[in-house]
């Protein structure tokens, strides 16, 4: 058999299995007609032949020579779902939108937030169905009142939330001081289309829209991250507060709790090192019962745990409430400073533009940041009785009509 250049397969498109056997075919026939063919020309032959590079000749070679076939290509594309595709802000403005309802004196539903979402040009445009998913990941469900869904927060969430609120502004009262720890980052590329200067940003939505905030995820290190955060401690005022957000490397927990993937065997063994007398067998979800009983008690965080030894105290945000965070207004003015005057888009000058950006955060506007952030949370603090007297009130105006119908039912 001749080999003869074919077409190259285009670089980077995916080897599909055929094409994967059609090396190894080629393979065979020119081992059989050649044995002593050296390897290089061996490859180089191979690549005319079946117009795949040599890369992905010696890479298919080798898997087949270890395990006696090919596999097929992995090439189903990870997307992003529309809940990785939509930040923090946008999530945070459509939860504006749904409280707005409310205290429009107003019950929200589906079909009104999604027309109220689609009329604001700086928000998405989603599909009902992509909507719904969306809602759902921000600790949004359906509560039945009558004959209509009313769309409301998640208990957990809302607990969550109005403890957070309840307990930061008792840390006020307290004068204790409170530190907000977050983070962002700048890139070298990062300008302003247009020279301006940003005098003022009013809300977090106004910093987000000029592109100024944090919403990306960057990839972690959590061992570095804890050795940067227990350096810090001691530099805090003592009996301090530090508010942070629920990332990944702020939740590592300092004893792992069973799950569903631990075997009965080792459950049973984790709940005895807790005292947990098992005097009968259990099947193993009686003994994950057991263990929600009691993980409370042993759930705990390696940087509470941490805070805890320099008399420090952690207060977690609630998710998705970005704008209870002042630091986040911070960070819109030392990005606007950096995209204003970067030019050179050279790393030292960015990081001086960076360390400029900061000393702009005066003390006058960081205590503008702290109101702004005190009155959303009375807003929240306010809208969870708004939406539970709407709800009872048009609760109580049913069972009126539904009482009334009844009795001119009975006297027909």
């Amino acid at each position: 058999m001749e080999i003869t250049p074919t077409k190259r397969n285009r670089q980077g498109k995916i080897i599909h299995t055929c094409q994967k056997e059609m090396i190894i075919n080629l393979y065979k026939d020119l081992m059989r007609k050649e044995p002593e063919i050296r390897y290089e020309d061996l490859l180089f032959r191979l690549s005319e032949g079946s117009g795949i590079g040599i890369g992905t000749i010696k890479k298919t070679l080798r898997e087949y020579k270890s395990t006696g076939k090919v596999s097929s290509p992995k090439n189903k594309k990870l997307r992003s779902t529309i809940c990785e595709k939509l930040d923090d802000f946008d999530k945070n403005a459509i939860r504006q939108k749904i409280h707005q309802f409310w205290f429009r004196k107003e019950i929200p539903t589906l079909a009104k937030i999604i027309q109220a979402v689609q009329d604001d040009p700086d928000l998405p445009n989603l599909s009902r169905s992509s909507f719904q998913r969306l809602l759902k990941d921000m600790q949004f469900e359906y509560t039945k009142r009558n004959r209509n869904s009313a769309l409301t927060e998640r208990e957990d969430l809302v607990l969550w939330r109005r403890q957070y609120i309840s307990q930061i502004r008792r840390y006020r009262q307290e004068g204790r001081t409170i530190y907000y720890l977050d983070e962002t980052w700048v890139n070298v590329g990062d300008c302003s289309s247009r020279v301006w200067v940003d005098k003022t940003v009013k809300s977090h939505k106004d910093a987000f829209l000029k592109g100024l905030t944090t919403g990306a995820r960057n990839p972690t290190g959590k061992g570095k991250r804890l050795i940067v955060f227990c350096s810090i401690l001691p530099k805090l005022n003592d009996n301090a507060v530090i508010i942070l957000d629920n990332a990944p490397y702020h939740s590592v927990k300092k004893e792992s709790i069973p799950t569903t993937a631990w075997t009965k065997a080792r459950i049973q063994q984790w709940l005895e090192s807790k005292g947990v007398v098992i005097t009968e067998p259990l099947v193993k979800i009686e003994l994950l019962q057991k263990v929600k009983q009691i993980k409370n008690q042993f759930e705990k965080y390696v940087v509470d745990e941490e805070a805890k030894k320099q008399n420090k105290t952690v207060l977690r945000l609630p998710p998705y409430h970005c704008e209870l965070n002042p630091i986040e207004l911070a960070w819109s003015v030392v990005k606007g400073h950096v995209k204003t005057n970067n030019t050179t888009f050279k790393l030292n000058d960015v990081r001086q533009l960076l360390i400029d950006g900061i000393q702009r955060v005066t003390p006058e506007m960081w205590s503008n940041f702290i109101s702004h952030t005190i009155k959303e949370e009375d807003k929240f603090w306010q809208i969870d009785f708004i939406s539970d007297d709407i709800l009872e009130e048009n609760e109580s105006q049913h069972v009126l009509t539904i009482t009334g119908q009844t009795t001119s039912d009975d006297s027909d």
